[in-house]
């Protein structure tokens, strides 16, 4: 006897067919939307280190060499990554995407993430293996096995490179390159999964104290302006999910004016414009909660992860070829 409502049901006989098409759809990967053209895109090039957790590993480079670094990252090629300091962020470009993708299907202005690493390409299959974990839409790698990445940024179309080597990031800066080294807060705060937040410093990151001088974050502060403003154009400036904050130490009185003017001139409408005149800064940034916090000084950088933010730092300007540290030489796998 068959079950009430089967029997002459109207295809009831394809229905085993398709319980078994939905079964097999669940165990393959859901189709990813295609990368846009570098051309287009804003790019953002991350380092391995910045985006997860190697200490362990790095630790065992130190030590033991590369070839048990090797070894031991084969060995453990299954277990994915831990998310690292630019994690949070990188999911917020991804969610800003998706809503650019459904009001603009056919524009590639979109943010496209390239992780870009020194590690050896026999590493490569840890790093592919914990970014599918994780459902990052990462399409694009850049391994060079030893050797400096920096190199290949601007065949990327970098906009912006994220590393945890200081050394890099000067020689980024140097070629022109926005670039920042970013650090993990001393503790764990809560991020919107849906805003990207991205909060920044006046001097030097974005006007230089030699001269005047631009600093290296405008190419990539009107990327977002121009972003911004798409969202705008659809009626969406309160629902926009890309927001940005001015954190200054100088006061209202004798900067405000200057630097909104000259970041509106740059395309980029600032949501908030926060002028501490001295007082410091983590609080604020404790209460914006950003995904980034970009600044020229240690000093505040520092103080931003004690308060549990995501800090980079953008060694630029004159103060800093008088303060630049002898760092130490970092090992050719960190990044």
């Amino acid at each position: 006897m068959e079950p009430p409502g089967t029997a002459g049901a109207p295809g009831a006989a394809g229905r085993p067919w398709d319980e078994a098409k939905a079964f097999y759809d669940n165990l393959t990967p859901k189709k990813k939307p295609k990368s846009p053209k570098p051309e287009n895109a804003i790019t953002i090039a991350v380092s391995s280190r910045a985006l997860f957790r190697m200490e362990e590993e790095q630790k065992i480079y130190n030590e033991q060499g590369v070839e048990a670094y090797v070894k031991y990252q084969l060995d453990h090629e299954n277990e994915p990554f831990l998310p690292g300091a630019a994690f949070p962020f990188v999911k917020a470009l991804e969610a800003v995407n998706m809503q650019l993708r459904e009001l603009y299907p056919d524009s590639e202005e979109l943010f496209d993430i390239v992780l870009m690493t020194n590690n050896h390409a026999q590493v490569g299959v840890r790093l592919i293996n914990s970014i599918n974990h994780y459902d990052l839409f990462i399409e694009r790698f850049c391994m060079t096995g030893g050797n400096s990445p920096i190199g290949y940024l601007k065949a990327y179309h970098t906009n912006l490179y994220l590393s945890s080597d200081a050394e890099k990031v000067s020689g980024a800066i140097e070629e022109g390159i926005a670039a920042a080294t970013i650090f993990s807060p001393s503790k764990d705060l809560e991020v919107s999964e849906k805003q990207l937040r991205v909060a920044f410093d006046g001097d030097a990151v974005l006007f230089s104290d030699e001269s005047e001088q631009i600093g290296p974050l405008k190419g990539f502060l009107e990327a977002l302006g121009k972003l911004q403003k798409k969202f705008y154009s659809k009626g969406l400036r309160m629902e926009c999910p890309i927001r940005t904050y001015l954190v200054t130490a100088r006061s209202a009185a004798s900067s405000g004016a200057r630097a909104l003017k000259t970041l509106r001139s740059w395309g980029l409408e600032t949501d908030e414009a926060l002028f501490l005149a001295g007082a410091p800064k983590g609080p604020l940034l404790k209460k914006i909660r950003p995904h980034i916090f970009f600044d020229d000084q240690m000093f505040h950088v520092e103080g931003a992860k004690e308060m549990g933010t995501v800090a980079a730092h953008v060694p630029y300007g004159v103060a800093q070829k008088h303060r630049r540290p002898l760092q130490e030489k970092q090992p050719q796998n960190s990044k």
